[in-house]
């Protein structure tokens, strides 16, 4: 009867100090927790009912203002737009802000009032605009002078901005009332606590005589220990001060060859055959012991008992051992023959690679010698021939007759095209050796500007243009200018016998993320059984009497695209327009994926 008793009392008395410790802080704490959420909430209210209400203002303002420079002949779409920001936004402000203050009819009240007077200006600078649209600019210039003279909202704005840090005052004041009962109450919670407290060591004094199953069960605790160091993969051993074994793990003794009933009591060095006899490893081993340094991955070549020289890390650091004042070695292995063997080869192909390199070096050395021969060789020749032609012409004067003529005439535009065949081959060469320059590109503002080429060189065409908006990517400008205005100046020449020609430039993502840009006509199109010569240097496939050109620049195209990651392909029909679809990866400038944003 009497250990129930004081079984009874002890539970009773653990209840309690879990009602103290446990239950009072949490439900007080949780108060405490709700009235900080709460000022915090009406803090979040009261300014954004604020900020929705000077946004109001804002736009009245800015409408305004745009109206004004509308009115001075400075405005622009951007300018308009900016005058009808009142009209189309502050409705949908104002709702918000009914819905904001609804709980409150005097904010209600003064919401109304700012609402007659938001609409009465946003009439007015309507009505300035209206009048300007008809060219009365007496007329706008007074209908923007009475809006600011009619409808005043500056004390509207102040006056509910002022009622809102009223009541957030009058909230906050409550808040802080009720934190402050709930910080005493804490208080004497904390009373409680430390009363507990003092009940707690006063008990555990008597708990002295059970101080033996304490060690039993950190006996047991110990032996958990070695059970979880011999199971574990990395090699570990324990030595004294002669290096003598005192613990090996299964690891270690199967790294060198150690059987269990043989670990006991051997010396460091002539473990594993010899696999420790190292000098400098052994006296870094007794400068730990000696002097309680640490030996962290030292690295060295072991010649284990199974014939292989293996390279492992070893780490080192004195302890105190458990019955005694000696210290104690403890050792751990770490095999990274693997590793090293990788390391080995990753360096034997970067040594491969620098030849590789080296070579390719030498060969564009060779390429630039030889286009620069080519570019001064070939072009001696086509000038003679070109400038012997037009003396001939002199030469002969009128005594030359029709034939003659025709005959010069095709000399001299057939030497034009070779050098111009000749600049197009060191343009094709140059895109494939020259370093690109990785940079964020405005893809927008490359087609607008391939756009505007074209149409200066045709301004008589009559072509409809839909260009979608397109993206900023990371790549280099130059070429992707040369991209867009090789497929936008085909699209240009391959719809010239259409009266209204259509063009259409438009981008989608891709199921790997990346952009995909369609140049899209409805041209001369052309046989999709020739589609793969479409991108080879030279290749046409119209006459050049039907659309000139030399039939390099699909080729350039193409070469740009692969040297970005991307790629390029052609969809058509004869008489029925081109799709030429490009793709560039979704990369920045170190090759990571990354969003972008779209004009």
């Amino acid at each position: 009867m009497k250990v129930r008793g004081l079984l009874r009392w002890r539970v009773i008395g653990l209840v309690l100090a879990m009602v103290v410790i446990v239950a009072l802080p949490y439900f007080a704490t949780r108060v405490l927790a709700r009235e900080t959420q709460r000022a915090d909430l009406w803090l979040n209210h009261a300014n954004t009912v604020k900020a929705l209400t000077y946004r109001i203002a804002y736009l009245i303002r800015d409408s305004e203002a745009a109206s004004y420079r509308i009115l001075a002949g400075d405005g622009d779409a951007a300018v308009e737009q900016r005058a009808l920001d009142a009209k189309n936004r502050a409705p949908a402000l104002l709702e918000q802000l009914r819905a904001l203050t609804r709980d409150n009819p005097d904010q209600q009240t003064r919401i109304g009032a700012l609402e007659s007077v938001v609409n009465g200006s946003v009439t007015l600078m309507d009505q300035a605009l209206a009048r300007l649209h008809k060219g009365d600019t007496g007329g706008a210039r007074q209908s923007l002078r009475d809006t600011g003279d009619l409808f005043h909202m500056h004390m509207l704005i102040d006056s509910i901005a002022q009622t809102e840090d009223n009541l957030l005052a009058e909230r906050t004041r409550a808040v802080e009332q009720q934190a402050s009962r709930s910080q005493f109450l804490l208080g004497l919670i904390a009373l409680a606590q430390l009363l507990l407290l003092i009940v707690v060591v006063i008990t555990s004094e008597r708990q002295i005589g059970k101080r033996q199953l304490a060690e039993t069960r950190e006996g047991r605790a110990v032996l958990r220990s070695q059970m979880i160091v011999q199971a574990v993969r990395e090699p570990i051993a324990l030595f004294d001060e002669q290096l003598r074994s005192l613990l090996i793990n299964a690891a270690f003794g199967e790294l060198y060859g150690l059987e269990p009933k043989h670990q006991r009591a051997l010396s460091l060095p002539h473990i594993g055959n010899g696999a420790w006899s190292d000098g400098a490893l052994l006296q870094r081993l007794n400068d730990v012991l000696l002097r309680g340094r640490e030996l962290w991955d030292y690295d060295v070549v072991q010649h284990t008992p199974d014939g292989v020289d293996r390279h492992v890390v070893v780490n080192a650091r004195r302890i105190q051992q458990e019955d005694s004042d000696a210290q104690a070695l403890l050792i751990t292995v770490s095999d990274v023959t693997a590793r090293a063997l990788a390391e080995q080869k990753v360096n034997e192909l970067n040594h491969q690679l620098e030849g590789k390199v080296a070579q390719v070096t030498d060969v564009n050395r060779e390429l630039e010698a030889f286009s620069y021969s080519v570019s001064h060789d070939l072009r001696a020749p086509l000038r003679h021939i070109a400038g012997f032609a037009r003396k001939l012409r002199q030469h002969l004067g009128e005594q030359m007759d029709d034939t003659g003529g025709h005959y010069l005439d095709v000399i001299g535009s057939s030497a034009q095209r070779m050098a111009q065949l000749i600049d197009d081959l060191l343009v094709f060469s140059r895109l494939g050796r020259g370093a690109l320059r990785l940079q964020p590109v405005d893809m927008q503002s490359l087609v607008e500007e391939a756009r505007a080429l074209c149409m200066s060189d045709a301004p008589e065409r009559r072509i409809s243009w839909s260009i979608a908006p397109l993206p900023i990517v990371v790549g280099d400008e130059n070429m992707l200018r040369t991209v867009w205005q090789n497929l936008i100046g085909n699209a240009v020449k391959y719809t010239g016998h259409h009266e209204v020609a259509h063009i259409a430039v438009d981008v989608q993502r891709g199921s790997n993320g990346d952009y995909e840009f369609i140049v899209s006509d409805d041209g001369a199109g052309f046989d999709m059984q020739y589609a793969d010569k479409l991108f080879g240097v030279f290749q046409r496939l119209h006459r050049a009497d039907d659309f000139p050109g030399n039939g390099i620049g699909l080729a350039n195209v193409r070469r740009i695209l692969s040297r970005h990651g991307g790629r390029v392909w052609a969809e058509a029909e004869p008489e029925r327009g081109a799709r030429f679809h490009f793709s560039l990866p979704a990369r920045d400038l170190s090759g990571a994926s990354i969003e972008r944003s779209t004009l």
